[in-house]
């Protein structure tokens, strides 16, 4: 199902790139359903809270969007960019799939080596991590390669899409000494759009854990039609802190508020996909056209000759209120308690010094990019993991490893478990077009 072409058009460019400054104008403010405001634990301004204010006093409302990545990408005081956030494993902040059990990683190696094996295995690979963390999925992956000797031999080149120099750093350290033992080159892009291309090769995309971090717009339904959700100061902050020695409130009064204004992107993400168009007054929808063409160059890349596999947070579907902090294990006493009791934590919380995140609308993804390549899934991460062959290896591994036998079994169980990873992840896969009309599909995907 595809829009009317011109509305297809209109949707694309926008999509590809074109974003609107909108004028600080007074509106009515956000009310319906869940409004957004700040309460800091603290009267102290993070650097980027200081940063936003000044852009928002300067330049007028922001856009969820730019908030995010703000929050997260800017340059010194970002949540990825800052070397002294140690975000990723046992000692960080997160510990991802990957960290939990090595079996993660092996078994979307094995699959991205079947589906060069299905092709003919006379390509040379080029493998591609979007986000690629502390690079312990890359490794694994690459460690399982090499436990074949035709898949090993033809690695051409890696390549790790990330745009933060502290991982940059991690991801050489782990994954050099790897690499070199199975001849292939490592590059790193800061951008899917900056990979040369390459049309001889047989190219493999692992995206895990990197589309909830992609900058989105909230837009809402309305009965004069769809508005956008835009961030403004509150009137108690309106003047924000412009050097670090500037005074602080007096209060903990919120920081941020929101409120509804029709812009540009609110005509045009509106229609970005079919599914929108008939949806009644009143719902709210959080978008990413960032998501929408990355997912569209993957299918670029991998429609003629290559797989992809993405694991994220989402579903089949569209949301509206999944924005949310990620739990930061450094943080105050007060934050751990408000997650351990299940309460809804302010999503303008410390900014630039806590994760944010969206469940991904998977659907999106596959509009994006299924005229270029043929769209798998998605299904559960358990499911796909169980289908790949999950409890024999750890039945290997766990033999094999004498007393940390449970350890192993404990840890893969965790990725499997429906009411945790297992059903929270989604595993959403691509591969080149011709296999589209295969009879029996492409394996663990194929409802049986």
């Amino acid at each position: 199902m595809f829009f009317p072409r011109a509305q297809r058009n209109i949707a694309s460019r926008q999509l590809r790139g074109l974003f609107a400054r909108y004028p600080n104008a007074k509106l009515k403010w956000f009310t319906a359903g869940r409004g957004y405001t700040s309460a800091p634990p603290q009267n102290g301004y993070t650097q980027i809270e200081k940063l936003l204010l000044d852009n928002i006093k300067a330049a007028g409302p922001i856009t969820f969007a730019s908030y995010m990545q703000m929050c997260l990408s800017h340059p010194t005081h970002g949540y990825y960019m800052n070397p002294a956030n140690p975000i990723f494993g046992t000692q960080g902040d997160f510990v991802t799939s990957p960290e939990i059990s090595q079996v993660f990683g092996e078994l979307l190696g094995v699959w991205l080596l079947s589906q060069w094996m299905q092709a003919g295995q006379d390509q040379r690979i080029r493998l591609v991590e979007l986000g690629p963390g502390r690079g312990t999925l890359m490794e694994d992956i690459l460690r399982t390669f090499s436990r074949f000797s035709s898949c090993a031999q033809s690695i051409q080149s890696v390549h790790l899409i990330e745009t933060s120099k502290p991982l940059c750093s991690l991801q050489e350290n782990r994954l050099k000494p790897v690499a070199e033992r199975l001849g292939a080159d490592i590059h790193w892009h800061e951008g899917l759009d900056l990979m040369p291309a390459q049309n001889d090769a047989f190219t493999m995309v692992v995206a895990h854990e990197f589309f909830d971090a992609l900058p989105f717009h909230v837009l809402q339904n309305t009965a004069d039609g769809w508005k956008e959700v835009l961030i403004a100061s509150s009137p108690d902050h309106s003047a924000a802190a412009e050097t670090p020695s500037s005074p602080t409130p007096s209060s903990n009064a919120p920081r941020f508020q929101t409120f509804l204004s029709p812009t540009p992107l609110s005509r045009i993400l509106s229609i970005s996909s079919p599914r929108f168009t008939s949806l009644p007054s009143g719902t709210t929808l959080e978008v990413s056209p960032v998501a929408w063409s990355i997912s569209r160059q993957i299918a670029q890349l991998v429609g003629s000759s290559g797989c992809a596999l993405i694991v994220d947070y989402g579903a089949d579907h569209f949301f509206g209120k999944s924005f949310r902090v990620r739990l930061h294990l450094s943080s105050a006493t007060w934050l751990t308690q408000a997650f351990k009791a299940h309460t809804v934590v302010d999503p303008f919380l410390l900014p630039g010094e806590c994760d944010l995140t969206a469940n991904v609308d998977f659907a999106y993804l596959r509009e994006a990019a299924q005229d270029l390549a043929a769209p798998l899934g998605p299904i559960t991460q358990a499911e796909f993991l169980l289908g790949m062959g999950l409890e024999q290896r750890v039945d290997v591994l766990a033999r094999a490893a004498g007393e940390d036998g449970e350890r192993i079994r404990e840890a893969a169980g965790r990725l499997v478990d429906m009411a945790g990873m297992g059903g929270e992840y989604k595993v959403f896969g691509m591969v080149g077009r011709e296999r589209e009309m295969s009879a029996e599909g492409v394996w663990p995907f194929v409802r049986v």
